[in-house]
């Protein structure tokens, strides 16, 4: 799945723009077509090294230790970096950051600030032209006013990152004129396409800075399910279409109720049922086949078992202690996986998967390994890094 710059431009096409609350008609012969049929390539997916490393705490100097190590362990990654526009996507999850065990969200579920000023301090030094921090966030309100309500030190991340840090709020097209398309390379499970914020286009690196942690629906929370937050509360949200939509994708994303508007890529005639546990693990997969990140980074310092969020029954606690860092999302994943002691390759409606499993829906794509033993991972001994959840 590595391409160079213009062969991924080449992969998107005309942007779509809002107006009077609803999208202008762009053609969408796909839009009803069939899924279409391809090979399964889990064999030949890519199978790249993972780092795993002890992290023991948030104290920066630590964390960037760990960071530092981790890069070292897949070969380095300042090339991939200098001179170039990084974008971050952070794993703010939910529309009510409540905290748990007595300990705020930022703490458990969610990225932690000095993680974001440890990364963007790094990327700066490498020589990183520009990084943007971006989430679809559920409020009108600047995205640095957000964070700093929510106890996040912003002005310490800009500083941190030498003044090359902005805040991008990517559930509509903000600044830009309009929507980026990104398709499916294989075709698709579900959507053959996403129209999502340019900032994914005008961008020379991805970063998905996630969390280790479950998930109801998609059974883990890696850098992988992290990208389901890339798609727009305006064209996807349960009430869109509009620029001034605020809600989660619910109802077309979970249910199936409710189908994209009008010039946005429609639904495949996929014959798959109206059942969250199937159809999101499906739509993971394509988001993140649709626009891979290129580079991935799992935080396991403290977390959740259990769910992604508060709002999860039965969540416990959990310390992992652990940073993993990988160039492919679904091997990094997989070690991710591995770590909460459970099996990547683990069959559809078997544990941590409730439905179906996207990291294999993504290896037979041939996106990414899911095969422990085809990926090296590098540093900690996995057996020693294993915290059950």
């Amino acid at each position: 799945m590595r391409i160079n710059r213009r062969e991924f431009l080449s992969r998107t096409v005309a942007t779509a723009v809002l107006a009077g609350g609803g999208l202008n008609r762009l053609s969408s012969a796909e839009a009803t077509s069939p899924r279409p049929a391809f090979p399964d390539r889990s064999a030949q997916a890519p199978a790249l090294p993972v780092a795993l490393v002890r992290c023991g705490s948030y104290q920066p100097k630590e964390f960037r230790a760990a960071l530092e190590k981790s890069f070292d362990l897949i070969g380095g990654i300042k090339s991939l970096v200098q001179n170039k526009t990084i974008t971050v996507k952070l794993n703010l999850t939910g529309m009510d950051w409540k905290p748990v065990f007595n300990l705020p969200a930022q703490e458990t579920y969610q990225t932690q600030p000095d993680t974001v000023a440890v990364l963007c301090a790094w990327l700066a030094e490498a020589g990183a032209r520009k990084i943007v921090l971006v989430e679809n966030l559920y409020w009108v309100k600047p995205f640095e006013q957000v964070l700093a309500e929510a106890g996040w030190d912003v002005k310490a991340i800009q500083s941190a990152g030498q003044h090359k840090v902005s805040f991008e709020d990517t559930r509509n097209r903000g600044s830009f004129g309009g929507y980026s398309r990104f398709k499916v390379p294989w075709g698709g499970y579900i959507y053959p396409a996403f129209d999502l914020n340019q900032r994914f286009e005008q961008t020379d690196v991805l970063i998905s800075l996630a969390k280790l942690k479950q998930h109801a629906t998609a059974g883990i929370t890696g850098a992988v399910k992290n990208l389901f937050g890339n798609t727009p509360s305006s064209i996807y949200g349960d009430d869109g279409p509009g620029e001034q939509a605020l809600k989660h994708r619910a109802a077309m994303f979970h249910g199936g109720g409710r189908k994209p508007p009008s010039g946005a890529p429609g639904e495949l005639d996929h014959g798959l049922p109206a059942q969250g546990t199937v159809r999101v693990p499906h739509i993971v997969a394509d988001i993140f086949g649709a626009r891979p990140s290129e580079l991935n980074i799992v935080e396991g310092v403290r977390t959740i078992s259990g769910g992604e969020g508060s709002w999860n029954r039965g969540i416990a606690l959990k310390e992992p202690k652990v940073l993993l860092v990988g160039r492919n999302g679904v091997c990094t994943d997989a070690v991710a996986t591995a770590v909460m002691g459970f099996d990547p390759k683990a069959p559809h409606g078997q544990k941590p998967f409730p439905g179906h499993n996207h990291l294999a829906l993504l290896a037979s794509a041939g996106v990414g390994s899911h095969d422990l033993s085809r990926i090296d991972v590098r540093g900690l001994p996995l057996r020693e890094a294993v915290c059950q959840f």
